[in-house]
């Protein structure tokens, strides 16, 4: 099992949010924080309609203050559920949402590069991840 230690889970982790925020527009909330990659894959969600345990897990944690921790724990508990090619796909569904997020740039406006993305992650379903939420 990959644990907390594993090189090999940090970079994976970081190329995960270097997707994620690869050509991600700058939007900002009602009281001017800056919104992330969190606030991305939380609408595509609720877009979806889904309910999704991970989200009520890192909500529910008072430590986490920013988008990017949050969505640093959350990729993290997507990870040991076997949950993170499931859940960005969900994300990735709707274009027009993937337009109102991302500029020409991301890999995520490619169908191609998104098909490529999600099958690499779908790869990642047969291995264990223990990892501290």
């Amino acid at each position: 099992p990959v644990t907390d230690g594993s090189r090999e889970l940090h970079s994976l982790c970081a190329q995960l949010e270097f997707l994620l925020q690869f050509d991600l527009k700058e939007k900002r909330s009602f009281f001017g924080q800056r919104k992330d990659y969190w606030d991305f894959l939380c609408q595509g969600l609720a877009r979806c309609r889904q309910e999704h345990e991970g989200i009520h897990f890192v909500t529910s944690l008072d430590k986490l203050k920013t988008p990017v921790g949050r969505g640093r724990a959350f990729l993290r508990y997507c990870l040991v559920h076997r949950q993170l090619a499931e859940t960005l796909q969900l994300c990735l569904l709707d274009p027009e949402s993937l337009c109102e997020w991302y500029y020409a740039r991301s890999p995520f406006l490619s169908s191609k590069r998104r098909a490529e993305i999600l099958g690499s992650l779908y790869e990642l379903d047969c291995v264990t991840f223990h990892l501290a939420l």
